[in-house]
């Protein structure tokens, strides 16, 4: 597969700011009851694949700074992510939406895979964390995709 100097440009960007702006708000971007302001990037995946893995590298580099870090902010939160902007992507496509579509996709995967990991990690219940966790995470969704789609308005960014 070859990738256009264009996208790599993208893919850097859009990795670089997620990590930058989970770091700049690390207090809020971690725990049981995140809200994680880097996510307003990830309907952005509606647009263009590649960025399905500049998120999760985003994720992966901005999970270093996570009070948490192991196997499951370094591996497994990435894989997810990736495969949560895969998925977004196909079901803005197949079902059209475009941002919304793929942020509200993206906005069930992650609340999911966080809450089995806080589970895993702190044997905190699944009923108890996933529905603060879908809630934060349909709102910045919600919020990120009606920001891409007021900027496709004026400029055509990918």
């Amino acid at each position: 597969m070859r990738i256009s100097v264009r996208d790599l440009s993208l893919l850097t960007a859009y990795s670089s700011l997620y990590a930058a702006m989970v770091y700049a708000f690390a207090p809020i971007s971690f725990a049981a009851l995140q809200f994680r302001i880097a996510g307003v990037l990830r309907p952005a995946v509606a647009k263009k694949p590649i960025l399905a893995l500049g998120y999760a590298i985003g994720v992966a580099v901005g999970n270093l700074v996570s009070p948490f870090v192991g196997v499951y902010e370094l591996v497994f939160m990435p894989i997810m992510s990736l495969v949560a902007g895969i998925l977004g992507y196909a079901a803005s496509r197949l079902l059209g939406g475009g941002y919304y579509t793929a942020g509200a996709v993206i906005a069930i995967i992650i609340p999911l895979s966080v809450s089995w990991m806080l589970n895993q990690l702190f044997n905190l219940p699944i009923p108890a964390t996933l529905p603060p966790l879908l809630l934060s995470e349909q709102i910045i969704n919600l919020i990120g995709a009606s920001i891409f789609k007021a900027i496709e308005r004026f400029y055509r960014w990918w």
